[in-house]
């Protein structure tokens, strides 16, 4: 017999730790289900319908991303609901550009060492965010690995899956003269952290100190979870006469908006058409941050798009406010590749 032999909990892997969370957080994710979803978390894989949720003729769309530095700044504070529903936005916004309905999500989430409470917090933020989606949480990955990750740190991952009917995918029919409506945002969302965190150091201020621009702590205000854009882009979508979305995530206006145009069409943007929301004009400032960096790091205030029929902007602009957006007139499709900017954004 092997003497004073170790398990796998001194090697720094809890099995039992990981069996609880799991426990733990099935009845957040049974209360994702929705149409399609054919068994529940446990298995080695997980199951989908694709007929029982309404597709007869389905064109599958796929989508992966993280959180990124913010990860640093909820970790810091211990302010950890919110990232999960980061997570899931990053994610599904992206679907449904593509004109995609999310029908599930899957998560990896990986630690030096698990804390049950915490990846709870973290994962039923996550399935908070799938429900407001209208998507499952069907399944995911946590992963303990002692040695990778400083104690304390983890690291997020999403991968969702959406589909469509064969024929509607987006972008689709975009044109010279279109109207280019922009949906507010809820903040910085979840692109341009290494710059606000380069840019907080600079001002000297630590994540517990008043935040300039708000009500509240400097890390509280800067993780507002990124706005869920699914079922106004949804609704719009069906209500007829969207031609194309693009999310405003790294790249911002600048270098997502063209990614939905077709090569020889470009855009002109009134930057005086929207109000700049104060963290972005606190950036600039206490950064020196010029406006085309702003522009081509940040959403500054702009989350997704909406590239329309002109005939039908003023009709989609009344639904998207009757689902709950702030919606921008921003300006037109023309003729030329490439964003052009008048105005001031401020």
């Amino acid at each position: 017999m092997t003497q004073n032999g170790i398990s796998y909990r001194d090697a720094g892997v809890d099995i039992d730790a990981g069996n609880a969370l799991v426990e733990r957080i099935k009845p957040a994710a049974a209360a994702t289900q929705r149409p399609g979803v054919m068994d529940a978390l446990g298995g080695f894989g997980a199951l989908f319908d694709l007929k029982a949720a309404g597709y007869d003729d389905p064109i599958l769309v796929a989508a992966t991303d993280g959180v990124g530095t913010k990860l640093r700044i909820g970790i810091d504070t211990g302010h950890l609901d919110g990232l999960g529903q980061d997570l899931v936005a990053m994610c599904v916004n992206d679907l449904v550009c593509q004109g995609a309905e999310p029908l599930f999500f899957l998560d990896y989430f990986a630690t030096g060492k698990l804390s049950v409470d915490e990846g709870a917090r973290v994962v039923e933020g996550i399935a908070r965010g799938c429900k407001a989606a209208g998507c499952a949480l069907i399944g995911g990955e946590t992963a303990e690995m002692p040695g990778m990750y400083h104690d304390g740190d983890f690291d997020l991952a999403g991968f969702a899956v959406g589909a469509m009917n064969r024929g509607a995918a987006l972008p689709a029919g975009v044109g010279q003269g279109d109207v280019l409506l922009g949906l507010a945002s809820d903040g910085v969302h979840s692109n341009g952290y290494s710059l606000v965190r380069k840019v907080a150091e600079r001002a000297g201020l630590a994540w517990s100190d008043a935040a300039p621009f708000a009500d509240t702590t400097l890390g509280e205000a800067l993780l507002t979870p990124t706005r869920l854009y699914v079922k106004p882009a949804l609704a719009a979508i069906r209500a007829g006469g969207v031609h194309a979305l693009a999310h405003i995530t790294g790249g911002g206006l600048t270098e997502n908006l063209p990614r939905v145009l077709p090569k020889d069409l470009g855009a002109d943007i009134d930057l005086g058409s929207w109000p700049l929301p104060p963290v972005f004009g606190w950036l600039a400032e206490a950064g020196g941050i010029e406006t085309s960096e702003m522009l081509k790091t940040f959403n500054s205030g702009i989350g997704m798009i909406l590239v329309v029929a002109a005939d039908r902007a003023d009709a989609l602009t009344d639904l998207l406010a009757g689902q709950g957006e702030t919606v921008h007139r921003l300006g037109t499709v023309t003729a030329g590749a490439g964003v052009r900017y008048s105005g001031t954004l401020a």
